[in-house]
């Protein structure tokens, strides 16, 4: 493999063709003096070392085993077979050297030929038929969510756009709906399983079972689907791992109402083919209020935010697949952790990087315990480790879906020959706006008698956070710096203040929740630079 570049430039003419041994011209002429295949590695046996084709095959079996006693065995013959033809040991053991290279890693020259135009046809497919391409191999890899990541990143790249999952829409195949748009296999839904799929296909072709199962057409509610679809062959926990991938958002968007309903939802399934031959009076006539087959009204629950969505989803799909959870900090992250780790370069200086923890695992390690984690900005996913002491100093920060800031520097990873993040310092984005804010700004107005706001009592509700350490204590929180207008029939005049240094709050989501609601319809801004 190292030697592809020199492959290529020989080819196009840039660089000599040099043979190992001019006895071997004739066998590597073809790909320009590289061995390529397996048949190269045996002749070239054969012509320098006397090997028999028999022990020349023998030869490449035990090359590509690395027994380290027979190739030493293989050496010496090729070495008294190179001697008889004249050629010098350090030659003989040069050319045994890169004989023992290529085999470790070469096909025969009929599986190469097979294999080069079976990738061909896959590239070709892959530029000419995109959605096709990505629709077939996604369907083959969904039972692998590390695969199907892959190539859902690699689509997008490519300029694809996916379609939600959607119980009215979807099947279970991945499925081209233009050359640039691809509706989401259900099927590839953690815990769905293509039977589940197919009878909620079958339920809205209108060929579903029981009582309402000549019904065709888009499900219109979450009982609607549960009295449509055949019970025996989808449960609550595919039911509520579609509803968690976000495949009923085009009945509902409400998702933990949905996922609160469940229950009730089957039950009124239960009940509609309970009362599917019986009749009350109640059921007479074309009022229906009463009716047995009435839907109830969805279970009340709190809304999700982001963070629970999108946590859900990565449970049911096994990743993020509507947004992701970097997404709603970003914009105040990036102005002071702007490099994204898709533009990290490999230098020996500390880098400043915010992510979001996934895969994490805890092993031991020589020095102690150590933290292996994957840090994802949506731009790019860095591997990263940390100490034991950062895992005692951040046990609430080092777990999975966790927004973290860290300092660290980009090693070699001499186990999977990439890159790796050492973590030295890690800041929740608390931390990180007292470690890299300057102030809060507020911008407000004053009345006209000049009253202030309340701001002694956000300073009270709000205290900065002290922290003992060797050194002392460590105070962290913002100052606050007001800029005030006031606004009278005369004209305006505006004012900045910075509040004495010892004034600081600590900057919590809800503090600046507070703060916000206070400058209102002012502003209030962490400023970093």
């Amino acid at each position: 493999m190292d030697l592809i570049p020199s492959f290529v430039a020989r080819k196009h003419g840039r660089e000599q063709v040099i043979y190992p041994h001019p006895l071997v011209a004739d066998v590597l002429s073809e790909t320009y003096g590289i061995m390529v295949y397996q048949e190269q590695v045996m002749q070239t046996a054969q012509i320098l070392g006397g090997y028999s084709l028999g022990g020349a095959d023998m030869l490449r079996r035990a090359m590509g085993k690395k027994d380290a006693d027979e190739m030493a065995r293989h050496r010496q013959i090729f070495r008294d077979g190179a001697a008889r033809n004249n050629i010098p040991q350090d030659k003989a053991d040069e050319v045994f050297d890169l004989m023992e290279k290529f085999a470790g890693y070469g096909f025969n020259k009929s599986h190469a030929a097979a294999y080069s135009l079976l990738a061909y046809h896959t590239a070709w497919l892959k530029v000419h038929y995109t959605a096709e391409f990505f629709c077939a191999n996604m369907t083959v890899e969904m039972d692998d969510t590390d695969k199907l990541k892959v190539l859902l990143e690699d689509a997008i790249k490519m300029g694809l756009s996916f379609e939600p999952p959607d119980v009215n829409r979807g099947v279970s195949r991945f499925e081209p709906v233009s050359d640039r748009v691809i509706r989401y296999g259900l099927s590839a839904i953690k815990g769905s399983g293509q039977q589940a799929i197919e009878a909620i296909v079958a339920a809205r072709e209108g060929r579903g079972v029981g009582p309402m199962g000549d019904v065709a057409g888009p499900f219109k509610s979450l009982f609607d689907f549960c009295a449509r679809v055949d019970r025996s062959r989808i449960n609550k926990r595919t039911l509520e791992a579609l509803i968690k991938a976000g495949a009923f958002d085009s009945i509902c968007l409400h998702r933990a109402s949905l996922l609160a309903s469940v229950d009730l939802a089957f039950e009124f399934s239960a009940s509609v083919l309970a009362n599917a031959n019986q009749c009350s009076l109640f059921d007479m006539g074309d009022d229906t209020h009463g009716s047995s087959t009435q839907e109830p009204e969805l279970v009340s629950a709190t809304p999700w935010g982001v963070k629970e969505t999108l946590t859900f989803e990565k449970t049911a799909v096994g990743f993020y697949l509507s947004g992701h959870l970097f997404d709603a900090v970003a914009p105040e992250v990036r102005r002071f952790a702007k490099r994204a780790i898709a533009e990290l370069s490999d230098s020996r200086e500390p880098q400043l990087l915010a992510g979001i923890v996934s895969d994490l695992r805890l092993i031991n390690g020589q020095r102690g315990k150590l933290a292996l984690f994957k840090l994802d900005d949506k731009s790019g996913v860095v591997e990263a480790r940390a100490d034991e002491a950062l895992i005692n100093a951040h046990k609430e920060l080092l777990k999975d879906d966790e927004l973290i800031i860290v300092m660290g520097k980009l090693q070699p990873d001499r186990f999977s020959g990439g890159m790796q993040l050492t973590v030295t310092q890690i800041w929740s984005l608390e931390q990180a706006r007292c470690r890299f804010g300057k102030y809060l700004r507020l911008r407000m107005a004053t009345t006209p008698q000049g009253r202030l706001p309340d701001i002694a009592r956000l300073l009270k509700d709000y205290p900065a956070q002290r922290e003992s350490s060797g050194q002392g204590d460590l105070w962290h929180g913002l100052q606050v710096r007001l800029c005030l207008t006031c606004q009278t029939g005369q004209g305006a005049a505006s004012v900045e203040l910075q509040l004495d240094p010892q004034a600081k709050f600590y900057p919590s989501h809800a503090a600046l929740s507070s703060w916000w609601a206070l400058a209102a319809p002012g502003t209030a801004d962490i400023i970093y630079e």
